[in-house]
């Protein structure tokens, strides 16, 4: 991950960047990642509730923390004891607490479709792009509207970029850049990750549980989804949709062993199946994500995108850890 914030200054040159580490860091720990981004040059965090950034605050005490979303007045209350900095779009703007007003440029969703009348506790001016990783041209379209605003407000701190504008829409670069999925190492345009200098920084493991064969006419799984044509070797892994591994994710690759090898039948609530080549020892590893096992690829069959999975995957204390290599 810290390559990956490495990999982003570089291309914002003078932009700032805000690491978005809300939705426990798409999945991957909000904490954790908070730590890296900050330790490798990230200027602010951003969160999606107060609740998020009360948590980060209690670790974090010095660092910039925004709020995106919504908030009720008590929440507006704790923000401004925590020193926490709120995204406003509506005209009401909340006192003694820094806010950054957020126009709607072509989203349609929150924003103002203009700046309110000034308050001192004005600090900053947002936009959210909705196609930087499909439509650069509705994209600039965006930024122009946006930095028309923006330049009449140099006091202003002006932010707009995503990962996906930060890496390939040089005009996004304004003050700051709030970037998500990049900082994971997952790429913003459904790609490989390296096409845009990007690691996975996640990796999940697991292990077959079972090994055994079928005869021809024999079959895994509720429903019957998957009935061998011939003599065939399946391996249990002990992973499921209550863990994240999603039911659509059928016909997906895993790494067993050394070997890539494909989702069959359905896939249970704590666990698939896996076809074999051969037979295989109990035991033997599996790698769900990671070691070229790509969020992208398992994005594609699932008809969904690398976001979704990761935030869905079950990353509680007792099932995830931390890793920490050579950066």
């Amino acid at each position: 991950m810290r390559r990956n914030v490495r990999t982003l200054l570089r291309a914002l040159g003078e932009t700032e960047l805000w690491a978005v580490v809300k939705a426990n860091g798409y999945g991957h720990g909000a904490l954790e990642c908070a730590e890296a981004a900050l330790a490798e040059g990230a200027k602010a965090l951003c969160v999606a509730t107060v609740a998020e950034g009360l948590a980060l605050r209690l670790e974090l005490t010095t660092a910039r923390i925004l709020v995106m979303g919504p908030r009720t007045n008590r929440e507006i209350a704790q923000a401004r004891e925590a020193n926490l900095e709120l995204a406003v779009f509506e005209e009401d703007i909340p006192e003694g607490v820094p806010v950054h007003v957020k126009l709607d440029t072509g989203m349609g969703r929150y924003g103002l479709s203009e700046l309110p009348l000034g308050s001192r506790d004005v600090v900053g001016l947002m936009s959210h792009l909705a196609t930087a990783d499909s439509d650069s041209a509705f994209a600039e379209q965006q930024i122009e509207r946006f930095s028309a605003v923006a330049r009449q407000h140099p006091e202003l701190t002006a932010h707009i970029a995503n990962s996906a504008a930060a890496l390939r829409i040089p005009s996004s670069r304004l003050d700051a850049a709030r970037c998500g999925i990049a900082l994971y190492g997952l790429s913003p345009f459904g790609t490989d990750p390296a096409d845009d200098g990007l690691e996975p920084a996640l990796i999940w493991h697991s292990e077959l549980a079972q090994v055994r064969e079928l005869q021809p006419g024999e079959s895994t799984g509720y429903g019957r989804r998957f009935v061998a044509e011939k003599v065939t070797w399946i391996g249990i892994v002990p992973v499921g949709y209550a863990d994240g591994f999603r039911r659509d994710l059928t016909g997906t690759e895993v790494r067993v062993g050394g070997e890539l090898c494909r989702v069959v039948g359905t896939v249970s609530m704590d666990s698939f199946a896996v076809e074999l080549e051969q037979r295989m020892p109990v035991g033997t590893p599996v790698t769900l994500l990671g070691h070229g096992v790509l969020a992208e690829d398992h994005a594609r069959v699932a008809e969904t995108i690398n976001y979704e999975l990761v935030c869905g995957i079950n990353t509680r204390p007792e099932r995830a850890r931390r890793v920490v290599v050579d950066a």
